[in-house]
């Protein structure tokens, strides 16, 4: 099995979202590693080592031009020894964004597709079922979302809620495979309007949408999206709490969480765990000085 050198996620108390009602915690997986931060790592870990087992040459996965996917394939590629390719959506723009020029210079391959061709998994011409390895976008799959139920190992499982930001549903799909029944986990969607994502992360886990608890209401917009409540209350979370969130995901899940917390939605004794899995280079494509951090 492929293994890195990271530590294992930290689980910090977060003294601000605590009290005599209810204990927060979070679990510092953006931390583990720079670029390779949060929930990808988990996600990549166990196609990276089917890769390898299978002598595969290059890995081949999809993404946009400020994936978060991306950079870390890329990053893992590299560790690994592996050649990748990265399928971009949309026409080549005459300058990249700073998530594909990280990912050109940890080693990756840009191939840009149409959105037309993008949107109907079209693969391209050359890619070889022989000698390439290929990755859906965000890491989906079942063997994805094994990888991601192993950010929990050797944690404490009595958690009465769980609570992550969603994309794909891959690693909300982990974290159900991971914690016993009776921890309520909760998603928090980034995406506008998406409601096959409880079908989509159900079917990780042989599973029906009925049992998937997604809030879509923190969007902001939509994906990537974002207005000036939400930086607002980013950059007051970090006064409070020396958090950094991103705008994409985690900021939406604290935010979320926080209007949780203000309709008293957790019950008295309740112990909740918050997942940062990362995604922080995505801060990057906001103006100078709109962070505090």
């Amino acid at each position: 099995m492929l293994s890195l050198s990271f530590s294992p996620p930290a689980i910090n108390a977060i003294p601000y979202y605590s009290d005599g009602k209810k204990q927060t915690f979070v679990l510092r997986a953006d931390a583990i590693d720079a670029v390779i931060s949060g929930n990808k790592w988990f996600k990549l870990r166990f196609y990276l080592s089917e890769a390898l087992q299978q002598q595969k040459k290059r890995i081949v996965t999809y993404g946009g031009a400020f994936s978060n996917h991306i950079v870390a394939t890329a990053a893992a590629c590299k560790a690994a020894g592996l050649q990748c390719l990265g399928i971009i959506r949309g026409e080549q723009p005459s300058v990249l964004s700073h998530t594909l020029l990280q990912a050109q210079s940890l080693g990756m391959q840009l191939q840009f597709i149409s959105r037309e061709d993008y949107a109907q998994k079209i693969m391209p011409a050359n890619i070889s079922t022989d000698t390439d390895y290929c990755i859906a976008e965000g890491g989906y799959g079942h063997t994805g979302a094994q990888g991601a139920a192993t950010m929990l190992n050797g944690i404490r499982k009595d958690f009465t809620h769980m609570l992550c930001a969603v994309g794909t549903g891959t690693t909300l799909a982990g974290l159900l495979q991971a914690v016993p029944v009776s921890t309520q986990v909760i998603g928090i969607s980034s995406l506008k309007n998406n409601l096959s994502l409880a079908a989509e992360t159900a079917a990780l886990n042989g599973t029906t949408a009925e049992t998937i608890n997604i809030l879509h209401q923190f969007h902001f917009g939509g994906y990537a999206k974002h207005k000036p409540e939400l930086i607002n209350f980013m950059n007051n979370l970090y006064r409070q709490t020396a958090i950094p969130t991103d705008f994409v995901y985690t900021g939406k899940l604290f935010y979320g969480f926080d209007t949780l917390v203000q309709q008293n939605y957790f019950p008295m004794g309740s112990k909740i765990l918050l997942i940062h899995s990362g995604g922080l280079q995505g801060n990057l494509s906001l103006p100078k000085g709109t962070l505090i951090y």
